[in-house]
């Protein structure tokens, strides 16, 4: 089954232009006339003699618009025009005079503004408040055309802005015309155009002219600045990504929900790699199963790996006596109560339950693992399961042997392993997954259930590995805002969003051993398991099925979707998958 894999390498819309730049974004600048070289690749004007004068100007507009009634600004959404900042400098004063209380007359009989066309988007000219006429000029209008050579349109969620072919009645009316709200406005024309520049003059005959920030257009901007950010870290240009990262967060500023969430800690991330200022706890803290445990609350991500592992196990247990799971990573246990009560309904009475935990030590030493025993060893009791536990202490899973867990014999016992996004993180250390492998296989299994993230963040390339991570974040956090089932400011939602920006800062800041959070795709993982020695299991129609039905009763079935992948199952946001759980037994000897 064909799955989007994501974000693929965008073409540019001239060809002979991407051959020549062989991977670069930005191209040789013309004199800039005095402008800030920065922001006018970025498409603002802006004197460099002038920056600290802009820069006061902002506070002051910041917090005349704080202080100011709603009623006291209204006006700036029914009795204006509003136009792209290309003229940073002359918007915000313009903007200072509509909110200066008395007003503030313009002279617009001999005044002009700057309009570059080349930031008006098709799709959004109709939401101007204004009305905008075109002149029979030799010159056909150019909209918004995307010329990146990053393909924008994996990214989720209203930021992202897709070209649209005019219709065939749009391209035969030469005057577009659209209606303003205020009696006092009068017919703007475009008069010329300046071939050289890209950028039309239009006489502007309508009081109060200002402009309004096109979040759609700054949104194309926000990830083109994060990719060019990316591509000088990875060419060691330490000083244009250091000017960049900086003007992420003032691009940011006028997204929205996950857009904005998503940019700045990619932003965060890309600082840290650039200033080298490494984060310093580890993703393994009893802080990280706080985080965990609210990310299981908010979304159903963590449920369908524990539900789709906890079916496959329970299927290899079918008529065994006495059972034993072996938890990679048992966290907070909240995998298990529900196994544990599945099994205490099974038709002639319930197995002996053992479980052994794997965890790693605790920074104030406590024996956090034993805590969670005692509280499944209570549940045990009321539902008359016969249980054990047994707890484990390990900075790696690597360091595990099979004959410290005390195997029993597949006559004696049922074993099955489970492992829920832990084994992508011994690809941090050679020879690390090739040892636990091997250890699992010492333990003769009946079955070994494996879910993990299901992104290549894993690669050899930093801005392809950026990349993948940038979109596939994105969609995550579109997830998590786009449901609706949590409160956007709750707990819930707040930690389960720093539980994932914890992994963007280990995927882009962190290298070498650091670097942890190595995520590979499903066929990445088949690939390894099946040369390991281990055969797929199928979970089967009815694993489908009933992972289906938890998520039309957790989700609503909006958004959210499972997708059967030879005999895997993933869980995904709309058409893209985001986690996957496959199921793998011991490979048949063959004579």
């Amino acid at each position: 089954m064909k799955r989007d894999r994501g974000l693929a390498k965008g073409e540019s819309s001239s060809t002979a232009a991407a051959e020549g730049r062989k991977g670069k974004i930005w191209k040789q600048q013309p004199d800039s006339g005095g402008m800030d070289e920065l922001l006018a690749v970025l498409g603002y004007k802006v004197k460099s003699t002038e920056m600290a004068v802009v820069a006061q100007k902002l506070e002051q507009l910041e917090m005349v618009m704080e202080s100011a009634p709603e009623d006291g600004i209204s006006h700036l959404s029914s009795d204006t025009v509003h136009y792209n900042p290309s003229d940073l400098s002359g918007w915000v004063q313009n903007m200072l005079s509509e909110l200066n209380e008395g007003g503030f007359d313009i002279n617009v009989q001999n005044q002009s503004a700057m309009v570059d066309e080349s930031l008006l988007v098709p799709g959004d000219l109709c939401s101007l408040s204004g009305s905008i006429g075109f002149g029979n000029s030799a010159q056909p209008s150019r909209f918004y055309e995307d010329n990146s050579e990053y393909d924008l349109r994996a990214i989720p969620g209203g930021a992202m802005c897709i070209k649209k072919e005019l219709s065939e009645s749009e391209k035969e009316d030469g005057n577009k015309r659209i209606k303003t709200g205020s009696s006092r406005s009068e017919e703007s024309v475009l008069s010329s155009a300046e071939i050289g520049g890209g950028v039309a003059r239009a006489t502007v005959s309508a009081v109060r002219p200002v402009v309004l920030v096109d979040s759609q257009e700054t949104g194309v901007r926000l990830v083109h600045t994060l990719m060019a950010c990316a591509e000088a870290v990875q060419q060691e240009n330490l000083k244009l990504a250091d000017a960049l990262v900086k003007h992420i967060g003032l691009l940011a500023v006028s997204q929205g929900g996950a857009m904005r969430k998503v940019a700045s800690y990619f932003a965060d991330a890309l600082a840290r790699r650039i200033y080298k200022i490494y984060p310093q706890d580890s993703l393994e803290t009893p802080y990280s199963d706080i985080l965990q445990m609210h990310f299981y609350e908010t979304c159903p991500y963590l449920k369908f790996a524990h539900f789709t592992a906890n079916q496959a196990i329970l299927e290899a247990f079918a008529g065994a006596n006495r059972v034993h799971v072996i938890d990679f990573s048992l966290k907070q246990g909240m995998q298990w109560p529900a196994l544990m009560q599945a099994l205490a309904l099974r038709p002639g009475g319930p197995p002996a339950f053992r479980l052994t935990g794997i965890g790693p030590p605790q920074p104030d030493n406590s024996d956090a693992l034993q805590q969670v025993g005692w509280k499944l060893a209570q549940l045990a009791e009321t539902i008359d399961v016969e249980f054990e536990f047994r707890g484990f202490v390990a900075n790696s899973l690597a360091d595990l042997d099979a004959s410290m867990l005390e195997i029993r014999s597949s006559d004696v016992e049922a074993v099955a392993v489970n492992s829920i996004f832990e084994l992508h993180r011994l690809l941090a250390s050679s020879g690390a997954i090739d040892k636990v492998l091997s250890s699992i296989k010492a333990m003769r299994p009946k079955i070994v259930t494996v879910v993990e993230q299901e992104a290549n963040h894993n690669g050899a390339v930093f801005l392809d590995r950026f990349n993948e991570a940038l979109h596939y974040y994105s969609t995550m956090f579109d997830s998590l805002e786009g449901s609706g089932l949590t409160q956007p400011n709750s707990q819930d939602m707040i930690r389960s969003e720093i539980y994932l920006g914890r992994q963007i800062c280990n995927v882009v800041a962190c290298e070498g051993t650091d670097r942890v959070e190595r995520h590979e795709t499903l066929s990445q993982w088949r690939t390894r398991m099946s040369s390991a020695g281990f055969d797929p299991v199928h979970l089967g129609s009815n694993a489908f099925s009933q992972a289906s039905m938890l998520l039309a009763l957790f989700a609503g079935g909006d958004g959210y979707r499972v997708e059967e992948n030879d005999g895997s199952l993933m869980l995904g946001w709309h058409t893209r998958p985001l986690i996957a759980t496959s199921a793998w037994q011991l490979a048949t000897v063959t004579s």
